[in-house]
């Protein structure tokens, strides 16, 4: 059984899709032992109390220095002793400590088909704002690995969604998330735990 964190910092869409696809049977051989957020106030930690799942909040703004808040961060998250760290909409950026213990085993969710509009500062509405202004006809989202880049890892799955006349960025952003980001998000993560997925030299091999 795959023991899953999921880091969140806002209402937990995402985490509701893996969730609810964990209910249904979409993922099978992995349960979420815990939720963490940066923000007390995020709905996602309520979302996972309704479902019996430990929920706690670890701010950077309750530490001396980021120092203090990675080396907590880190500390209490090996304490779960978790097989894989979902990123779901979460905004902290991760210390370098922990992609490296856990290398190959933290995934994160963008909302754009890398390598458009992503990178530095393309996060939320700011990845659609990007797709709308380019006039770009085709968007989607992204599951890949994390590494010490941003958006860089390799590349788990990736679903391609229409932009459409008069779209504006909150229109977009709920389209992305309802045909593609809600459904290759709960898929990535049962190929993780049926061992259907391997990464070698950077880049992932489905395992049939």
């Amino acid at each position: 059984m795959l023991k899953v964190a999921v880091l969140v910092s806002g209402g937990g869409t995402n985490l509701q899709a893996i969730l609810d696809a964990m209910d249904s049977g979409k993922i099978t051989n992995a349960k979420v032992s815990v939720v963490i957020s940066n923000n007390k106030n995020a709905y996602a930690l309520e979302r996972a109390k309704k479902h019996g799942i430990e929920a706690l909040c670890i701010s950077p703004k309750d530490f001396e220095d980021r120092a203090a808040f990675n080396q907590a961060f880190l500390e209490k998250l090996n304490s779960y002793q978790v097989d894989l760290v979902v990123l779901a909409g979460f905004l902290v950026v991760l210390p370098e400590a922990m992609i490296k213990q856990y290398r190959n085993r933290i995934i994160n969710i963008h909302p754009s088909l890398i390598p458009s509009f992503c990178g530095k500062g393309y996060y939320g509405l700011a990845v659609h704002e990007g797709a709308l202004a380019r006039g770009v006809k085709v968007t989607g989202a992204t599951v890949h690995f994390v590494d010490e880049g941003t958006d860089t890892g390799p590349i788990i799955l990736q679903k391609a969604v229409a932009v459409e006349q008069g779209d504006t960025p909150e229109v977009l952003q709920r389209r992305v998330m309802e045909q593609a980001e809600w459904l290759i998000l709960p898929q990535a993560i049962d190929m993780i735990a049926n061992g259907k997925i391997s990464v070698c030299d950077g880049q992932v091999i489905v395992n049939e």
